[in-house]
């Protein structure tokens, strides 16, 4: 079977779980090495990302572990001291990670409000800044995963100021850092079935109206982080890719 990502390296932020666990499993099905990021220490993330970095040495690549929060800059320097000890590039910048409370804004404590924008924003730049020598090196593809929260209000769903806020980040970034060869793009993404989904149901009144056919798995996701990873993606520059099996066309509520 082709591996068109041999001996090629992806960094996924947040992969123990949900979205990035199935983008981490994509691209070690087709050859790439994979850094599993997970931010606490003990309990059932870093049992997930033990496993799934055992999934993808089975798969005859290789893994390394790291548990960072991305919200310190000191603990992503640290992160990519130990990425440059064991790979020799970075190919591929998953910034999926993100961390945020269900409810609406105006009840946001102040502590919220910090975590919500030293996560979801201040994170994410800290990651690619210090991605920047090796994705250069390889003119590296970055790919940040959105939601539709960056364009539909949803009371309880801060974190869609934030989504948005990346998407103009990699929207920038494509131009910015066309010279040095690095692409940037996004997926947004509809209502998709992980952990949170589950909290989602208990915030977002008439949800469990949404059919089944519009709810997106994570694997569809990772199936379009991956053709964006891929020569076939050239052209694509800047943009924001909607994964959501047509919800967002649908004007009527359910």
């Amino acid at each position: 079977m082709e591996k068109p990502f041999k001996d090629k390296t992806a960094l996924i932020t947040g992969s123990s779980r949900g979205i990035g666990k199935a983008i981490a499993r994509a691209m070690s099905c087709l050859g790439s090495n994979v850094i599993v990021n997970y931010t606490k220490q003990g309990g059932s993330s870093e049992q997930q990302a033990k496993a799934l970095s055992a999934e993808i040495e089975s798969l005859g690549c290789k893994s390394l572990i790291i548990r960072a929060d991305i919200s310190s800059r000191d603990e992503v320097k640290d992160m990519f001291s130990k990425i440059t000890s064991s790979f020799d590039s970075l190919d591929f910048l998953i910034l999926n990670a993100a961390r945020a409370p269900f409810k609406p804004i105006e009840k946001l404590f102040e502590r919220e409000l910090r975590m919500l924008v030293e996560v979801n924003l201040f994170g994410n730049i800290y990651c690619f800044q210090q991605a920047l020598p090796l994705l250069e090196k390889s003119q590296g593809r970055i790919v940040f995963i959105s939601s539709l929260g960056s364009r539909f209000y949803n009371p309880s769903y801060p974190l869609g100021i934030m989504k948005s806020a990346m998407e103009a980040v990699i929207r920038d970034l494509s131009c910015s850092l066309s010279e040095r060869g690095i692409n940037a793009n996004a997926v947004c993404g509809g209502i998709v079935k992980t952990d949170s989904f589950k909290v989602l149901r208990q915030v977002w009144e008439g949800i469990e109206r949404i059919p089944d056919e519009l709810i997106v798995e994570p694997e569809e996701i990772a199936d379009t982080v991956t053709f964006l990873c891929s020569p076939q993606s050239r052209g694509i520059k800047g943009q924001t890719i909607v994964v959501d099996r047509g919800l967002s066309n649908r004007v009527y509520h359910f």
